[in-house]
């Protein structure tokens, strides 16, 4: 990506090219003048109550985020703000895949939706938008142990391992978040996608690493309260960017329950307000439960189990030898020993070697194109590991370029052919490539012949670990599961383009304190061609109440939005509330953005 904008951050311009991949254009001048006054309503709205409930300054970390109460954020804005603090950010179009989402987290980068919710969404939306992703998540960035605790999860997660249902999962997810936020959409569309999601996320099977540490994110990252049972404070993101849901979750009804490793075993519906939260006493508490999941994970344990993970995946992963060679590729088979040891593996498909994260020359996906197997273990009758032998200790076995070798396993495989290379990196035998080769099992079964070509063997006692994706991603190419779903465009009619003036122009009477004579011309438009609005009114309300410039009009006004309350359910609390911060007003924030 030769165009690809760094908005001269640190942090952002160390992304590689397998996360640049999901980069978009924040567009800023494509948010209309109604998205800038849904931002200003939940702002304002958050504010008012949060400024009570959550766990730190909220608006001290909205200005060291770079964000204002007044305008939706600008990305180069965050970024020169962010960068402050050691911290970046980037806008994407929604969900993307959970994997990637964490290793943006892993290099200290904020992903934020370029899209912003609907106003009939206002007080929730299960789609990412840039409400949730800047207002929930960055203020609180500023926090350094909590931002540790975001960049560690992060690097964690890139490495857990998936299962091919997750994908499956994230898929139904996305489409449904996409279809919630789209304009006309078919109610039975959204049904269907409905029941699609719940039909895989009741059939997901034995939960992957991702899916539980997916659990842990969200009840910490998301929805994770601090303090103490009886008198918790939110820092979670969902919590925060949600103006319905950060009002309830502090309700007695929704229980409370201290945060530890069991979480794991709450899962969650993004469709639903959550019937319990976790309270964390510390934000070191939340690391100390990280690194016991963590410990429980592929990436550390290695051995069969996290072999047959990878196999399960379906998807390419890295399985690292005690040697230090890094094998990529999609896992299809595993040889395993009656006491539970790796003895054999194999991928299919495009397969690649590495070292240390990067990969060794010669051994691309493309030179391993149809698939990769080695043995793993000792050598029969040897005491010292194939791994720890040098060049003259291999002499002695036999083992030299141009001589023709022969190793028996320990697990009864035979690998028989001429040397052709040795590849030793530090103290350590990596891999062994033979010409005319044979590798055969106990039994006789033929795992590889002569005219396959080169036989490249790896070398290591054990399978130490084994992680989601490829060891050296950007020479691997790793194209991570990108959606084609994208999030629907929307197209405005006349009518929504001249709302969209009217709510201008009541912005500029606002910031100019200039035109409070027009407000009477377009309140009445409003209320004779536009009646399912309510925000623009509350706005020309706002304005008419703190000028004191037509006491008939603000009367006016106030009635037919009390009639609006009264008669239209769904805008009850949204018009109430409304009123409350008209009355106790925010407005040593207007400038917040100095």
């Amino acid at each position: 990506m030769s165009d690809f904008n760094d908005f001269n951050n640190e942090q952002v311009a160390k992304l590689p090219k397998h996360l640049r991949q999901f980069i978009v254009e924040q567009n800023y001048e494509k948010y209309t003048p109604i998205d800038q006054a849904v931002w200003r309503y939940v702002m304002r709205q958050n504010y008012s109550y949060l400024k009570h409930v959550a766990y730190y300054p909220y608006i001290k970390g909205l200005q060291r985020a770079g964000l204002s109460i007044e305008y939706i954020p600008d990305l180069q804005n965050m970024n020169d703000n962010l960068g402050k603090i050691g911290w970046g950010a980037v806008t994407v179009d929604g969900f993307i895949p959970p994997a990637a989402f964490m290793e943006y987290q892993a290099y200290k980068v904020l992903v934020i939706a370029a899209d912003i919710r609907q106003i009939n969404h206002i007080e929730y939306t299960p789609a990412p938008d840039i409400i949730h992703e800047s207002a929930g998540h960055a203020p609180i960035i500023a926090d350094e142990d909590y931002n540790a605790y975001l960049s560690y999860f992060g690097s964690i997660g890139a490495k857990a391992m998936f299962s091919s249902k997750d994908f499956e999962l994230y898929e139904a997810i996305r489409r449904l978040s996409i279809l919630k936020e789209a304009a006309n959409v078919n109610e039975a569309e959204i049904a269907k996608a409905e029941k699609e999601l719940k039909f895989i996320a009741e059939h997901m099977g034995e939960p992957s690493e991702m899916a539980l540490l997916g659990r842990l994110h969200w009840w910490t990252v998301e929805y994770g309260l601090i303090g103490t049972l009886e008198n918790p404070k939110i820092y979670g993101a969902g919590l925060l960017s949600s103006i319905g849901e950060s009002a309830t979750c502090m309700d007695p009804k929704i229980k409370k329950i201290w945060y530890d490793i069991n979480t794991i075993n709450y899962s969650y519906d993004i469709t639903q307000e959550q019937p319990q939260l976790f309270v964390t006493p510390t934000f070191q508490n939340l690391i100390d439960v990280l690194e016991a999941f963590a410990d429980t994970m592929a990436f550390r344990r290695g051995g069969s189990e996290s072999i047959l993970k990878a196999i399960e995946c379906k998807n390419p992963s890295t399985a690292v030898y005690s040697s230090g060679l890094q094998v990529t590729g999609v896992f299809t088979d595993v040889g395993i020993s009656k006491d539970d040891e790796v003895t054999f593996i194999k991928t299919a498909g495009q397969s690649a070697l590495a070292f240390d994260g990067k990969e060794l020359d010669g051994h691309s996906k493309h030179y391993h194109k149809d698939g990769f197997s080695s043995p793993v273990g000792k050598l029969q009758d040897i005491e010292k590991l194939l791994e720890d032998h040098d060049l003259a200790d291999l002499a002695t076995l036999g083992i030299q370029v141009g001589a023709a070798g022969n190793l028996i396993f320990e697990s009864g495989i035979n690998v028989k052919g001429t040397v052709k290379e040795i590849i030793r990196k530090g103290d350590k035998t990596i891999v062994i490539a033979f010409e005319d080769c044979t590798v055969k099992e106990a039994n006789g079964n033929i795992l590889f012949q002569p005219e396959w070509g080169t036989y490249d063997m790896a070398i290591g006692n054990k399978i130490v670990s084994v992680f989601n994706g490829a060891a050296d991603k950007d020479a691997y190419e790793e194209i991570t599961h990108i959606s084609e779903q994208l999030t629907h465009k929307i197209v405005y009619d006349d009518a929504t383009k001249r709302l969209h003036s009217l709510y201008q122009q009541v912005r500029d009477i606002r910031e100019t304190a200039d035109g409070t004579e027009k407000l009477a011309d377009i309140f009445n438009e409003l209320r004779t061609k536009f009646r399912y609005d309510w925000l623009c009114a509350l706005q020309i309300l706002e304005i008419l109440h703190h000028t004191s410039s037509n006491l008939t009009l603000e009367n006016e006004v106030r009635i037919y939005l009390e009639m609006k309350a009264a008669n239209e359910q769904e805008l009850t609390k949204l018009i109430n509330d409304g009123f409350h911060v008209i009355a106790n007003p925010v407005t040593q924030l207007i400038a917040v953005e100095d």
